[in-house]
């Protein structure tokens, strides 16, 4: 990659997963403090909280990305950047939990993902975007990572208003990166005619993918209703030491999703390790909902479930910028991070509900029914071979 295509990608990364960062930062805290806020202790609401962020996110993503391709990628971006902000503050002032709804709900109104990787596939070749976009997954696997380790530290230093008023505080800085440090948009190349919208949303090998995202993330928003609560009541865990076990977790899940990745890219094994990674996060909920009686197992299966996440998280947008055509990435990006944030809604409303009527339990049940369906999904998938051209690649 050259220098100009390195800086594009890495600072557009950064506004990418400072984005996310503002759905992650509360998850490993907010299931508890939820607790002292007025209508906090009913779980249907705080699933809500958690979740009408990927809802807003899902219903303007594709409206941005089209907006981004008529008045450009930067006006689009500064100004959900803005929306983003102003819901951080809102929710830092937010006095009950209908009002920290309300403040989440404005914050995922700033939809910019789908500008944010089209202006990656602006500014990219084609030889190198599969880089590019690995780049976007493998920050949000960062942002995540950090997130559930520097979140209880921060809230027992500021509390749940601080953490918000600090989201909206980096959201104003990545304006400033986003005017002053992310290269100009480079004149966007004319190619044959676009794909329709309904040919790039129900091609089977996009459609395969974007499964994979909603169910990656909607399972993800279901177990952290119900994990820091695990944490405090099986693991006698109080909730500003939870790092205690984030740490260690993220850590070493990071040092063990590496070694495969690079054996399945050297050996052409994508598929196979594509598909352990879907069969290991359905252990993973199948292990939480049968045997997590107390900390070192609730350790355990964490530390599984990372392993899984981030090498999922890394890979799927790689694969929709290889498979989707060549004139219609935009789109196919846009409907991906649709999926994405759909999930993230469904998994927290969903995840509230279930859990308030059948429990922990019955989230993992769920969950692991999610995995099994998304593995034989996945099934179909067939090897990913090494790049040559800029042409799809089929799964």
């Amino acid at each position: 990659m050259s220098a100009q295509e390195v800086r594009t990608s890495a600072s557009l990364a950064s506004i990418f997963a400072l984005r996310m960062l503002g759905l992650f930062l509360i998850l490993p805290v907010f299931a508890v403090h939820a607790h002292s806020m007025p209508g906090g202790d009913k779980p249907a609401l705080v699933g809500l909280a958690l979740g009408i962020y990927g809802l807003t996110q899902g219903i303007l993503q594709i409206p941005f990305g089209a907006a981004s391709d008529r008045w450009g990628r930067k006006p689009v971006i500064v100004a959900g950047l803005l929306m983003f902000a102003a819901g951080s503050f809102l929710a830092a002032a937010a006095d009950d939990i209908v009002w920290t709804i309300v403040g989440r709900a404005v914050q995922g109104a700033g939809a910019i993902s789908a500008a944010v990787t089209a202006f990656i596939a602006d500014a990219t070749r084609e030889e190198h975007r599969t880089k590019a976009m690995a780049l976007v997954g493998a920050s949000i696997g960062l942002t995540f990572a950090l997130s559930l380790v520097g979140a209880p530290l921060l809230y027992s230093a500021i509390g749940m208003g601080g953490l918000f008023a600090l989201t909206g505080v980096l959201a104003l800085i990545a304006i400033a990166v986003v005017m002053w440090v992310v290269p100009r948009a480079p004149a966007r190349i004319q190619h044959e005619e676009a794909a329709s919208g309904w040919r790039v949303a129900l091609d089977p090998q996009l459609l395969r993918l974007n499964f994979g995202i909603f169910a990656l993330h909607a399972v993800q928003m279901a177990m952290f209703v119900v994990l820091p609560v695990l944490l405090v009541e099986r693991g006698h865990l109080p909730l500003p030491h939870h790092w205690w076990v984030y740490l260690p977790v993220v850590l070493v899940s990071f040092g063990l999703m590496m070694p495969p990745i690079i054996a399945a890219e050297r050996r052409s094994r994508m598929r196979t390790l594509f598909l352990g990674a879907v069969g290991l996060l359905l252990v993973v909920q199948v292990g939480l909902m049968a045997y997590a009686p107390d900390l070192t197992w609730l350790a355990g299966w964490l530390l599984l479930f990372f392993v899984g996440f981030n090498i999922l998280e890394a890979s799927l947008p790689s694969l929709v910028s290889r498979v989707a055509p060549a004139s219609s990435k935009g789109l196919a990006l846009g409907i991906y991070n649709t999926t994405q944030s759909v999930g993230l809604f469904v998994g927290g409303a969903l995840g509230g509900v279930i859990a308030s009527r059948w429990g922990a339990h019955g989230v993992f049940v769920c969950s692991a029914a999610v995995m099994a369906v998304w593995w034989v999904v996945a099934l179909g998938m067939r090897e990913v071979p090494k790049r040559s051209s800029g042409q799809p690649v089929p799964i």
